[in-house]
């Protein structure tokens, strides 16, 4: 094991665990931790009773009114945005760090999602005042937007923004513009070092116009190893109470058809192409789905479909994965998420769309199937080669292999080290860190 006691390292986030960003924050404090790094995170608003994250509301009036404000900047972008759900977030709100403690104190700050009123451009640009190297892992596209979160096909973030389509009042002059000025300004006061989970956010990083000329690292998000991991299929089967002898398609949160970003349309049209197909044999299929949505409020399924709710513990949420035969991800658009990671982890291989960051994990026809983007015929077609698979167990095997090579603990733990190094040496020897 190595050991770095000089090491200080200040994760901030705005929440504790909720979300992709705030469990990739958790896991990589986490690992940290267990090289004997002096890592410590932060929030914004806790939710959680960890005594091992802190939070900037040191008081219960200071937390009542931290959530007020969130609710109130949600409340008051419905005045300007279309009914889309596309997130969006504005930079009207936010609160000054720089004078905790463990922000002082720190060699490295490291950025995680930001966002809900915590560090808004001004407040940012105030962490120049700490003459400390900044690291900032975008677990979305909203650092280098005007706003938005998820941008689909829109170019406008390699200009300077403006005619927003998600604004009611679109124009070259409209509030994404006025967001992309107001953090083009913050940004040139610091020295930030970009951390892109995936490939494909690295390459949108670069084609961005307000980092394009950033340092960028491509490191990976992390999970824990020993807790995702294979299990007896049937035995999981048998304890989540799934008949053993079906093919088990796990999917996670189905928000509506209507939900872009999601792409649950595409999976009720392939799940319909598979019925078809399979005839007969359709009996021997069953979609399970877990997820924060009411069992009454959901699409219709072609197949038996059973829903287990929310799950919040881990163990459980691995035997989930364990117990399937093959998770299915129909999203657009995402940068490197868990759930893909997850399930890999378990030894499950994965269905989804080439898009994201999900080739970094997907590799076609080896570990999973990467459908088309945005075909219905193609993801069928990746759930029937799945089903047909004549050797389940290698499959299972390599999908394991993948997450133990590529983002266990450790080796991404000492990823993040190395960097930080170089970082505190070239602030030691007064060389800027922005090369």
């Amino acid at each position: 094991m190595y050991f770095y006691p000089m090491l200080k390292v200040v994760h901030l986030n705005t929440y504790d665990g909720n979300g992709g960003a705030g469990r990739a924050c958790v896991r990589l404090n986490k690992a940290l931790l267990d090289q004997q790094v002096d890592s410590k995170i932060i929030v914004h608003y806790k939710f959680g009773n960890d005594p091992g994250i802190k939070t900037f509301n040191t008081t219960a009036f200071k937390k009542y009114y931290t959530a007020f404000i969130i609710v109130l900047e949600r409340l008051l972008a419905k005045a300007y945005l279309k009914p889309v759900r596309t997130p969006f977030s504005f930079a009207w709100f936010g609160r000054s760090v720089i004078n905790h403690p463990d922000v002082k104190n720190a060699d490295i700050i490291h950025l995680h999602w930001i966002n809900h009123s915590f560090l808004n451009p001004k407040h940012l640009a105030e962490l120049a005042k700490l003459n400390k190297p900044i690291v900032w892992t975008f677990h979305d596209s909203n650092a280098f937007t005007g706003g938005c979160h998820v941008r689909y096909s829109c170019t406008h973030y390699q200009q300077q923004c403006g005619n927003c389509p998600l604004l009611k009042n679109e124009s070259h002059d409209d509030q994404s513009h006025k967001i992309w000025l107001q953090k083009y300004g913050a940004y040139k006061k610091l020295d930030i070092q970009v951390l892109a989970p995936s490939t494909w956010m690295a390459a949108s990083v670069k084609s961005s116009s307000l980092m394009d000329s950033r340092p960028i690292h491509q490191i990976p998000n992390t999970l824990e190893t020993d807790i995702f991991k294979p299990l007896n299929k049937q035995k999981a089967k048998q304890q989540l109470e799934l008949n053993a002898g079906r093919f088990i398609f796990l999917t996670g949160f189905m928000p509506s058809r209507k939900d872009l970003h999601k792409g649950t349309q595409y999976l009720i049209e392939s799940l319909e192409l598979l019925k078809q197909r399979l005839g007969d044999k359709s009996e021997l299929v069953e979609l399970v789905v877990f997820g924060n949505r009411n069992a009454e409020d959901v699409p219709d399924f072609p197949f038996k479909t059973t829903f287990l709710g929310t799950i919040s513990n881990d163990e459980k949420l691995a035997a989930c994965y364990a117990a399937a035969d093959a998770f299915l991800i129909p999203s657009l658009e995402d940068n490197l998420p868990y759930t893909v990671m997850e399930s890999l982890a378990c030894g499950t291989p994965v269905v989804a769309f080439t898009t994201g960051g999900i080739p970094d994990m997907v590799q076609h026809e080896y570990n999973g199937y990467l459908a088309q983007y945005r075909s219905a015929p193609s993801f069928a077609d990746g759930m029937e080669w799945v089903i047909n698979h004549p050797d389940k167990q290698t499959l299972q095997q390599q999908a394991r292999s993948t997450v133990t090579e590529k983002f266990a603990e450790r080796v991404i733990a000492d990823k993040h080290i190395q960097l930080y190094k170089s970082l505190v040496a070239k602030q030691e020897k007064g060389v800027s860190v922005n090369v």
